[in-house]
């Protein structure tokens, strides 16, 4: 590849970048006008030429209809899992057990690990506390579960959020290997979901 070429593939990868900074520029200035547009376009390329990021390419794809059953159910997931934490705090005999379990995904996507983790942390009731990339494994910390029965719905119910991401966003190979591997192995280090009291 020569170098011309390589600067313009370099250039199209950033292009995402550079309208989302652009975007970014205008709504902190929060009015539209020419010459918003242009000191945006001189800072998102300034910013872009000191700080190089090493672009994300390939592998991402954007499915209409995976991405409304994403939103839809991140929605409805997020307004439940308030309900439940609110109902849990204010409740007069408090918070049950909390749980750390350990989840294998199924994705080898940087972005697409990115994209779950980020909608597991963003819904209330759990984060997550770590991801071994190699492992493919995240380990969130559950606020109040009742018994193992509800750990392993939760389990269930990170992977089924990987699902979704997957086929929301990611390419035919992503899927095709979420197709492949249903149901991923357990913890490769054995361990029992460590349940503590809260209270």
């Amino acid at each position: 590849m020569t170098a011309p070429e390589v600067a313009l593939r370099r250039l199209r990868d950033q292009v995402p970048l550079l309208v989302g900074l652009v975007l970014v520029w205008n709504l902190l200035w929060g009015t539209w006008s020419w010459a918003n547009l242009i000191s945006g376009t001189v800072v998102a390329l300034a910013v872009t030429w000191l700080l190089p990021l090493p672009p994300v390419t390939g592998g991402v794809s954007f499915h209409p209809a995976g991405v409304l059953r994403y939103l839809g159910r991140f929605v409805l997931d997020l307004a439940v899992s308030s309900a439940q934490v609110s109902w849990d705090t204010l409740r007069p005999s408090g918070l049950r057990y909390g749980a750390i379990i350990s989840v294998r995904l199924r994705t080898d996507s940087d972005l697409l690990l990115t994209m779950v983790t980020e909608t597991l942390c963003l819904t209330p009731g759990s984060i997550v506390i770590d991801l071994d990339r190699e492992a493919r494994t995240i380990a969130l910390h559950l606020l109040s579960v009742r018994d193992e029965a509800e750990v392993e719905a939760q389990r269930a119910a990170v992977l089924a959020t990987e699902d979704r991401v997957v086929r929301a966003f990611g390419s035919a190979a992503d899927i095709a290997a979420l197709d492949a591997d249903p149901d991923p192995q357990p913890d490769p280090s054995g361990r029992r979901p460590d349940r503590r009291t809260t209270s």
